[in-house]
């Protein structure tokens, strides 16, 4: 185990600048990931109850 948390600390923990990137990338990563899922979720969530899925309802086509 010492092997694995040696290597973490000189790769990532060591050097404040590494750590820091570290850290802001996967919030940001992290951040896209959760938008989309969300976002999926809701559209799955609410399908047929959104202006996308009943805007030809309404909407005349520009081609009339």
């Amino acid at each position: 185990m010492a092997g694995i948390a040696g290597g973490l600390y000189n790769s990532i923990f060591r050097r404040n600048v590494v750590f820091l990137s570290a850290v802001f990338s996967g919030a940001f990563a992290f951040e896209i990931g959760f938008d989309q899922a969300l976002s999926k979720y809701w559209d799955w969530n609410n399908k047929g109850r959104q202006w996308k899925d009943i805007r030809h309802k309404y909407v005349e086509n520009e081609e009339e």
